[in-house]
């Protein structure tokens, strides 16, 4: 039974919609007949004369309406299909919402009426989203890939070859072209690199482009839907999910402090800052008591049984290094925060790239970095711990040596907000010509990683190692969320407006079957990936959402996503299985054609 606020949504889709067809027409009615007045009563009693010369033609035989003079400017419809998309994508249709995604239906309403956006649009998007989406998982991908690479790898198989299997056994039964069955695949998994392997096997085949635009709206769709249904199905909630992912995995520990009495008589006597034990539990020892206060510790502080120290450290390894150094002590200290600690923004080059260790910060300066906070997320820094561009360091110290280690760091705080614009063009361009470089195939084929799988493989590197050369992986994560979000949206709106083009046509040719064909090439792969993530590679919700993603290459399916959930998990899944879903599809498009009847 459905609540009144459901009805309200209901008849508000479909209310205005209605409300605005019938006002356009009207309009055009109205404006036909200012153009086609016949002539006045006075007029047809003329007498005849013989007619002029004819007049040479008016520049304009008909005044353009003014909507129609709107939309025919490419800037003002690509904006106003952005805005009317995301409005429509605000609304919530029994807990579910399209987002972002909700541009790809006002750009097909736009194409189906001729009207266009600026050239280009569409890729630039694409480019944008994907280079954003590396420098979000860069930082943590590679360590996620040793870790779980495999199992995500064969979750990306799964779903591809579940995909060109749908695409053989379906084709068959309903006697579809081979050239219209792999533009369906190409488009049902919206993959670009698919549909031109695709179109270069079948000698420049328009068909294929025509399954393509068939499958690839519900391609879209599909996947936004599935990644917010299959939660709220299951009752799952992500953000809880998230807590209990990150804990397991490590990726989210809490940073706390700890007070704790030294009792361990085999430390007796030796430095604090030779100590390598805490370094391994990634904790530090910022403080030692010294009467009822707190006070940095120096280079030369031994520890001495009794002592009462500070320490810093991730949630679940300070009980192994009160252990370790004795027990905790409930004793009450002052501490100053406000004069004794800083927090440094890193930007000099005699930090960059440098380690804890070759630094040595405490011997050279007398401060101790408890905490570094970097993309967004803290850190418990170790001996090896490389110092990026933009780094956030919370430093220990007397106010002096506060003051002489942030010139050292070179310390600007407006360097967190800044976007190196000149490093963000160059690894883009980098990125592109990687995309472009022809990789060898099995038989003789070769493909290309495209304007997608360049950018996003150069920006995984780039976020990883932080700066390579004078080119650096950091962007504010303000300026980043920002481009993914614009890079979306533009996509989006140019691949809409694309398909509108000539979706009315396709439908009134080939029927229904053609999306019959679409809905199960994209819904198949989607279950069957589900399945097999979680009950064999036993993948958390956020694992399987961001692999499902990846594997059908679906960059709106993941902005959706992450539109419900602020953890990096299912970015971090994305990125791992894009590029083996990337060289699979590619791989599949073309096996399809061999294994389908030729035309």
């Amino acid at each position: 039974m459905m609540t009144l606020k459901q009805k309200k949504y209901i008849f508000l889709v479909l209310a205005v919609p209605a409300f605005v067809l019938l006002a356009w027409f009207a309009v055009q009615e109205v404006e036909e007949g200012m153009h086609d007045t016949p002539a006045t009563p006075d007029a047809q009693k003329a007498p005849e004369t013989p007619a002029p010369a004819p007049a040479a033609p008016p520049a304009q035989t008909a005044k353009k309406s003014t909507t129609a003079e709107l939309l025919g400017n490419p800037m003002i419809a690509l904006f106003l299909v952005v805005g009317a998309g995301m409005l429509f994508g605000k609304l919530r249709f029994w807990g579910v919402n399209f987002g972002s995604s909700g541009v790809i239906f006002a750009a097909l309403i736009l194409g189906t009426q001729g009207y266009a956006i600026p050239a280009g649009i569409g890729s630039l998007g694409l480019v944008l989203f994907v280079y954003c989406i590396g420098l979000t998982a860069g930082p943590t991908f590679f360590r996620v890939f040793v870790q779980q690479g495999t199992s995500l790898a064969k979750l990306g198989v799964v779903i591809i070859l579940s995909g060109a299997a749908a695409t053989v056994v379906f084709a068959r039964l309903a006697n579809i072209p081979v050239d219209l069955s792999v533009g369906i695949f190409a488009g049902a998994m919206t993959s670009t690199p698919a549909l031109a392997s695709a179109m270069d096997i079948m000698g420049k085949n328009p068909n294929v482009a025509i399954g393509y635009g068939v499958a690839y709206v519900y391609g879209v769709v599909g996947v936004v839907l599935f990644v917010q249904l299959i939660p709220r199905l299951l009752r799952i909630d992500l953000d809880e999910e998230a807590r209990r992912a990150g804990k397991s995995s490590g990726n989210t520990r809490r940073i706390e402090r700890e007070i704790i009495e030294v009792a361990n008589p085999a430390i007796f006597g030796k430095k604090i800052s030779e100590n390598t034990f805490t370094a391994t539990q990634r904790c530090q020892i910022s403080r030692v008591a010294v009467g009822e206060r707190f006070v940095p510790i120096s280079p030369d502080t031994c520890f001495e049984q009794g002592q009462v120290l500070l320490a810093v450290g991730e949630d679940d390894r300070l009980p192994t290094l009160v252990d370790f150094l004795g027990r905790k002590s409930d004793r009450k200290f002052y501490l100053d925060i406000e004069t004794e600690r800083l927090k440094v923004v890193a930007t000099s080059q005699e930090m960059i790239g440098k380690s804890l260790r070759e630094l040595n910060l405490l011997n050279r300066f007398g401060v101790t970095i408890t905490r570094i906070e970097r993309n967004s997320m803290a850190l418990v820094p170790q001996a090896d711990t490389i110092i990026q561009y933009a780094d956030l360091l919370f430093a220990i110290g007397e106010q002096a040596k506060l003051r002489e280690f942030s010139a050292f760091a070179g310390h600007r705080t407006r360097a967190l907000d800044e976007t190196d614009v000149i490093s963000l063009a160059v690894g883009i361009t980098v990125g592109l010509v990687v995309g472009m470089i022809p990789l060898g195939l099995p038989g003789g084929a070769t493909f290309s990683l495209g304007a997608s799988g360049g950018p996003l493989l150069v920006a995984l590197v780039l976020a990883h190692f932080g700066q390579i050369g004078g080119i650096r992986g950091h962007v504010p994560r303000a300026a980043r969320m920002l481009m993914t979000e614009i890079g979306l949206v533009f996509f989006l709106a140019g691949a809409g407006v694309q398909a509108g083009g000539q979706f009315m046509d396709i439908l009134r040719q080939y029927g229904p079957m053609l999306l019959l064909m679409g809905f199960f090439v994209t819904t198949i792969p989607m279950v069957s990936g589900y399945f097999f993530a979680k009950h064999v590679l036993k993948l958390n919700i956020l694992q399987i959402l961001g692999a499902t993603c990846g594997g059908m290459t679906s960059t709106p399916g993941l902005g959706a996503l992450s539109g419900k959930t602020d953890s990096d998990i299912p970015t971090i899944s994305y990125a791992t299985v894009y590029p083996v879903a990337l060289i699979l599809v590619t791989l599949s498009a073309q096996i399809i054609v061999q294994l389908l009847p030729p035309l």
